[in-house]
């Protein structure tokens, strides 16, 4: 197979959507963006519209379009929301273009798809990824689902993890009433609803609770735990903030991290919240474990509302624990690299493209 050479640094990153949204694959796409450019690419972001991974057929034609004005040779990052379905414009241009994948988590194991769309998604994606000169995924629990079940072989691929911003933890909370907080957009697959009936079991105790994320990506999700939220009387407790600037306010103010996704690529929220040093109540779900040590949380099994209930009765009635698994947290956060370090890994992967 004859692919183009390219002869310069110059680096196509094209992406779904908008690229201002504040989801931890958008985030990842904007800071490996300004750091291949401190890297020294001349990075050219392409937007391939709005829809992904479901765009319309017009949508669909439109990003491939897009995609293949690009001049033989140009090496382009597509980000793998989009990438997953683009299995025949791969085909197409695989032998033209130098076709890097980005892959925070394979299409096919998004929470609440039928078995048809799981399918479908798993069939495209392994088809576009055969097409790709070079893989990146943003954790070694998405680089083995790769090698084990798309057919790419492991030397195809770059694990880059998300990086994290030094922040400066205060050792002791002056809360008077432990404060909750959870992070996550409100889609089916960050868990919600098993934390608000968790709350519940949980309300003969002192605490308030703060859910930060995007109403607009899954309104009907959305609609559905305000609805729930209210049938469990937990107006007065629980607070619903949408999308925020900045989560780091939030953070500082926090007693203790909660969130019950279902599944995660890699998780950045956690990363956050040991960054920030708070304790973590989430699940044993993908990648969690992997970024979650034992000594700065609880893990409890995907979906069991009573385990994740007590999971956070623990850490709120013990205070020694709940100080030991802070101090677990604010040492696993230290040992986190920096965006730096993910900027230089995803640079030295694209080189070997060129």
């Amino acid at each position: 197979m004859v692919r183009g050479r390219s002869v310069s640094r110059d680096l196509t990153f094209a992406f779904p959507g908008r690229l201002e949204l504040n989801t931890g694959g958008y985030i990842y796409d904007r800071r490996v963006i300004a750091g291949l450019s401190k890297q020294g690419w001349a990075v050219q972001p392409m937007a391939l519209g709005e829809g992904f991974p479901f765009p319309t057929p017009d949508a669909k034609a439109n990003a491939e379009q897009t995609l293949s004005a690009l001049p033989d040779g140009s090496i382009v990052l597509v980000d793998g929301l989009a990438f997953g379905i683009l299995d025949d414009w791969a085909r197409r241009e695989g032998a033209r273009l130098n076709i890097v994948a980005l892959v925070h988590h394979p299409l096919a194991l998004e929470t609440g798809l039928t078995d048809e769309e799981k399918a479908a998604f798993h069939h495209s994606e392994m088809q576009a990824l055969q097409w790709a000169r070079h893989i990146i995924v943003t954790s070694p629990v998405t680089a083995r689902e790769l090698t084990a079940h798309f057919k790419v072989n492991a030397e195809r691929i770059t694990v880059a993890i998300p990086g994290i911003d030094a922040v400066s933890v205060e050792t002791s909370s002056s809360n008077t009433v432990p404060q909750i907080l959870s992070v996550g957009n409100l889609t089916p697959r960050k868990g919600h609803d098993i934390l608000l009936a968790a709350l519940k079991q949980i309300e003969d105790l002192p605490w308030q609770a703060t859910i930060i994320g995007s109403r607009d990506l899954h309104p009907q999700t959305a609609a559905q735990l305000q609805a729930q939220q209210r049938a469990l009387g937990l107006g007065g407790r629980v607070v619903f903030k949408g999308e925020v600037e900045s989560v780091a306010p939030a953070f500082e103010k926090a007693d203790i991290f909660a969130l019950a996704s279902r599944y995660e690529g890699y998780g950045m929220v956690f990363a956050e919240a040991l960054a920030h040093g708070l304790p973590i109540v989430a699940c044993h779900a993908r990648a969690i474990p992997q970024v979650v040590p034992e000594e700065a949380g609880i893990l409890v099994p995907v979906d069991d509302v009573a385990a994740f209930a007590n999971a956070l009765r623990s850490l709120l009635q013990d205070v020694k624990l709940r100080q030991e698994k802070a101090e677990g947290a604010r040492r696993a956060g230290a040992r986190l690299p920096g965006w730096d370090r993910t900027s230089q890994i995803l640079s030295d992967a694209l080189e070997t493209v060129m």
